[in-house]
């Protein structure tokens, strides 16, 4: 059933990270609504499986391998938007938070500092280039929507995620609210989501006993799901939430009040 307000038919849409977990998610409903997107992810075999899950929704998909932290994936973007056409809708997803190997949070005198830049490269800076990339076609359209995936971990202090990770989702809000600010009298709106913890490759890393004890101090007593996350990304991508710029959404089953 179409729900009131999401419907992408004609429109184009760019989601990184989109091999698994969240971004997948996001990228399927793209695609039952009536979106064609194109799948940014760094491995190669999770894009195609995406893409070819896109394809029988019966849409165009692309995939487009690439590592967020890299210069060059703002040429990469701009490329393909040449040949799949140019994106109005953009979820930065794509994201990294490396553990310590009991699945521990990496503290800040445990953190190499190769490793911290590699976050903040990947988390953040990798944001920054897709919206470099993706906004000038939109504000040209004036027509656009942006979710950045951020992370409660970003607005809180965290038991579970480390400093670097934690530093570049509060950064995401913050980027938020400045590319919001700059683009929104083209039409264009960027806005922000802050997920709890979600059951998803990253998060069976710490552990079943640590993630059940996570389950039981959340309000709603569960996890949740990608799917939870695609909802609320879908409506900030709508026209539904037209009038919604430069917002950090936190969906956390009431974790943190």
């Amino acid at each position: 059933m179409q729900h009131s307000g999401q419907d992408f038919a004609g429109r184009n849409a760019l989601v990184t990270g989109a091999g698994s977990g969240i971004g997948r998610a996001i990228a399927l409903g793209l695609a039952a609504r009536g979106a064609d997107v194109c799948v940014l992810d760094v491995s190669a075999a999770a894009a195609q499986e995406t893409a070819a899950a896109v394809e029988s929704l019966g849409r165009r998909a692309a995939v487009l391998v690439h590592d967020m932290g890299q210069d060059s994936v703002v040429e990469a973007i701009e490329a393909i938007a040449g040949a799949f056409g140019p994106f109005e809708l953009l979820v930065n997803n794509a994201g990294i938070s490396p553990k310590n190997s009991d699945g521990r949070k990496r503290m800040i005198w445990e953190t190499p500092p190769r490793e911290w830049r590699l976050v903040v490269d990947v988390n953040l800076n990798g944001y920054f280039l897709a919206l470099r990339a993706v906004l000038p076609g939109m504000m040209q359209g004036r027509r656009g929507a942006v979710v950045n995936v951020g992370s409660l971990a970003g607005l809180r202090y965290s038991t579970i995620a480390g400093a670097a990770y934690a530093t570049a989702k509060n950064a995401v809000a913050g980027l938020t609210r400045q590319a919001a600010g700059e683009v929104a009298e083209f039409g264009v709106r960027v806005n922000c989501i802050a997920p709890g913890r979600i059951e998803t490759g990253m998060a069976a890393v710490a552990g079943g006993s640590f993630n059940e004890a996570i389950r039981e101090s959340t309000p709603l007593r569960r996890l949740g799901q990608p799917q939870d996350i695609a909802e609320a990304a879908l409506f900030l991508l709508s026209d539904a939430a037209g009038f919604i710029t430069g917002e950090t959404l936190v969906v956390s089953g009431g974790r943190g009040l």
